[in-house]
């Protein structure tokens, strides 16, 4: 496996060719980029902005894993706004293009939410409801996703959705693509179940991982922790990756980030990472 850190881990004011070569000062042979709404990697870039950011890289001499998003928490796709949908469903779009620009094979995709405790007034939608317009949307999005060549990665997060590895499984399998699979959160399950059933459960139909850590004494958001520091059985998340054949990147997604020297948690997170897959 290889070893990858996502943006999201890096202080809000470095650039994205500081966080490129910050991350390949650190050892990390990846990097996980995110589309915003806007700035330089966002919905207003065009083909040559984009294309020049995968030059950034290459010139750095580290690839770009995959292709993060943020941007479905203020547009769902299981909205009773139909106009948030059809945005949502938009990102999609302008996800798969800007991956393909990359050379990424995968982007990651929140499918919706049922609720969602950290958004203050966050809307709440029927569960069956919540399901429906989720996999009518993904099965529909299969389409541009295999013309593009880029995977669809579907993320379990606290959504209150998608709640068991057995129901992800279905939804996917439901989308009835290979283009659609799972990108898995290791740290994300932890406080309601392990996540090397997880893997062993999805199986090939992982895509991506990213890598966290969570403390289930803690709760909420508070519970998640530097790599090591958390209630993950990583051994146990290795051998599960291993059994099913998984090679491709892991990556750390630590947020938040450190409130001071803010870069040094990826150096912290590269060394633990190295750790876990037994490169120390």
């Amino acid at each position: 496996m290889k070893k990858g850190i996502n943006v999201w881990s890096f202080p809000d004011h470095m650039s994205i060719a500081d966080c490129i070569a910050t991350a390949k000062d650190a050892g990390f042979e990846g990097i996980e980029l995110s589309l915003n709404e806007n700035g330089p990697l966002s919905l207003e870039s065009g083909e040559q902005e984009i294309a020049d950011i995968r030059k950034l890289a290459e010139d750095a001499g580290i690839a770009l894993t995959s292709l993060a998003s943020g941007l479905y928490w203020s547009y769902s796709m299981t909205s009773a706004d139909p106009a948030k949908r059809e945005k949502a469903q938009d990102i999609v779009k302008k996800q798969l293009e800007t991956a393909a620009i990359l050379g990424v094979d995968t982007i990651l995709v929140i499918p919706g939410a049922v609720g969602v405790d950290f958004i203050p007034g966050s809307e709440v939608v029927p569960y069956d409801q919540a399901y429906d317009l989720a996999l009518e949307a993904i099965a529909k999005l299969a389409v541009p996703a295999k013309s593009a060549g880029v995977s669809i990665g579907i993320e379990n997060v606290w959504n209150k959705f998608l709640l068991s590895p057995l129901e992800l499984r279905q939804f996917i399998d439901a989308a009835g693509s290979n283009y659609v699979g799972a990108y898995f959160d290791v740290g994300n399950v932890v406080y309601a179940g392990y996540p090397e059933h997880w893997i062993r459960i999805l199986n090939k139909r992982i895509k991506k991982v990213h890598f966290k850590d969570y403390r289930r004494e803690s709760g909420g958001l508070s519970g998640f922790v530097d790599l090591l520091a958390g209630d993950v059985n990583y051994p146990e998340v290795v051998k599960a990756l291993e059994e099913i054949g998984y090679d491709d990147f892991v990556i750390g997604e630590m947020i938040p980030s450190y409130k001071h020297h803010g870069k040094q948690i990826i150096y912290n997170t590269s060394a633990s990472m190295s750790a876990i897959l037994g490169r120390s």
